[in-house]
């Protein structure tokens, strides 16, 4: 089963362009609703590129906890399964044709990420939104305020 969508809701603004990924995907921060939920989906596959840093001043890939362990979890970042480096853009995108960019884990990615609505935010967050540019100004924070 693929977490890819086929198409965008018609109501979501969103152009598929990957540019809010490939800047801001780094930056992921799953709650621990989230861990909690990849734990008990087994999806290791998403869980092996973050590191969570414990109570005791522990750092364990994600891939490695238990649902009992996220209670002493105080922070998580993305690395780099490997290397253990940060990611230059989010691992989870995917590129489907040459101007278009599909989430991979899309039914089941972070709340931060499901959240994300730079054509509601406008330009306060994310001016570089495509969605902002073609809407005609209609989502931004400029025009609410008008």
């Amino acid at each position: 089963m693929s977490d890819i969508p086929d198409e965008g809701r018609e109501e979501d603004p969103c152009e598929q362009c990957g540019l809010c990924c490939r800047i801001f995907g780094n930056t992921i921060t799953p709650t621990h609703t989230n861990l909690y939920s990849w734990i008990e989906q087994g999806r290791t596959d998403i869980l092996r590129h973050f590191s969570a840093f414990l109570e005791d001043g522990s750092r364990v890939n994600c891939s490695d906890l238990r649902p009992e362990d996220l209670g002493s979890v105080i922070r998580v970042e993305m690395l780099e399964p490997d290397s253990g480096t940060y990611p230059t853009v989010c691992p989870f995108l995917r590129r489907v044709t040459k101007t278009r960019y599909l989430c991979g884990i899309h039914a089941v990615k972070p709340e931060m990420c499901r959240n994300y609505q730079p054509w509601i935010w406008g330009e306060t967050y994310f001016g570089r939104c495509r969605a902002l540019k073609t809407r005609e100004n209609h989502y931004t924070w400029r025009h609410i305020c008008e």
